[in-house]
């Protein structure tokens, strides 16, 4: 009796989790496309619902009501399961993410490697997709994407040892209140901006879009695609954008620690802040994407192992230094 108790609970905390990040999804979409007007000195979607609110609504309805066509060529069973391993991954990250101090589905120690893993193996299912379509664009487009995705998770992996250094844990929730004095952003600075730079190559927003980049592959790994399979990528993609603005806002931006703990600032509920900052980032996701040309595929990865990995390989050499001479080292 107890175990369908806690079985019960688990599954109550899931839904919790998942379909707040869902109705999220849909609405960063409707951010994105109001950023990229604003910024063209256009609209953006303004018809279907107050000031297009439900126009992503519209786009789901119009998914799952479309037919799911599935090439004669393609390898039918790994086509069709490639879609929903990215969209699983996408959401299973999200259990260890604290958005408050009690509020986290899976409070686990190692947290961090947690997320790492899951995110890594999230290359599988656009592998999958590409190879499984059995046609040279999605096929180049997911070679394109699991060397970019490999290529800028080495720097992001370094980034996060300058993070840990300093918070002296590999537990979410105890690197959030070791920023309780001062925000990592702020000492960690280049670190902070090579991740946000990395995050965008993780999830192959422009410029960095060259696994799907319409002038050359037309679309990708997401080519032959169509109906609902179309849109679990779509989701997916835009879960992982929010998981890396909620990672930068736990590592970097004090996850749901107030900037001033002074009144009224630190009378505003921790889930607020750690929203507010995860919109934050988003928002300058959306600004890139308006504002930025997209990269050279030879640019991209010379960006990556010449720059990135070697500077970040020195910012830990670095930071381990300063923490051991002013004997700054955690506990």
């Amino acid at each position: 009796m107890d175990y369908a108790i806690y079985f019960f609970n688990d599954l109550l905390k899931i839904f919790a989790l998942v379909i707040p990040v869902l109705i999220s999804v849909a609405m960063i979409v409707w951010v994105d496309r109001r950023v990229w007007g604003a910024v063209q000195l256009r609209k953006g979607p303004n018809v279907v619902g107050p000031f297009g609110l439900f126009q992503t609504l519209a786009d789901a309805l119009k998914y799952i009501f479309k037919e799911v066509i599935i090439p004669v060529r393609a390898n039918k069973v790994i086509f069709v399961i490639a879609p929903i391993v990215t969209m699983s991954l996408a959401l299973v990250s999200w259990a260890v993410i604290p958005f408050s101090e009690t509020l986290v589905v899976a409070d686990i120690n190692v947290g961090i490697l947690y997320i790492f893993a899951v995110s890594s193996l999230g290359v599988y299912g656009i592998i999958m997709a590409g190879w499984a379509s059995n046609s040279k664009y999605p096929f180049l487009g997911a070679l394109r994407s699991a060397a970019q995705m490999v290529s800028y998770e080495v720097s992001i992996g370094l980034i996060i040892i300058n993070v840990l250094l300093c918070a002296g844990s590999l537990n979410l929730k105890d690197i959030v209140l070791a920023q309780k004095n001062i925000w990592f952003a702020i000492p960690l600075f280049p670190m902070f901006v090579i991740f946000f730079i990395s995050a965008l190559a993780e999830t192959n927003r422009p410029p960095f879009d060259l696994p799907e980049a319409e002038a050359e592959l037309v679309a990708g790994y997401q080519t032959e695609y169509s109906g609902m399979m179309y849109a679990l990528f779509w989701l997916g993609e835009y879960a992982n954008i929010l998981l890396m603005c909620a990672l930068g806002t736990i590592l970097f931006l004090g996850g749901w620690l107030s900037p001033i703990d002074v009144y009224p600032f630190n009378a505003i509920p921790g889930p607020i802040w750690f929203i507010f900052k995860i919109l934050l980032l988003f928002f300058l996701f959306a600004m890139v994407k308006a504002i930025v040309p997209r990269y050279r595929y030879d640019q991209l990865m010379r960006l990556g192992w010449k720059i990135f990995l070697p500077f970040s390989l020195f910012w830990v050499v670095l930071t381990s230094a300063f923490l051991y001479f002013f004997n700054l080292l955690p506990a």
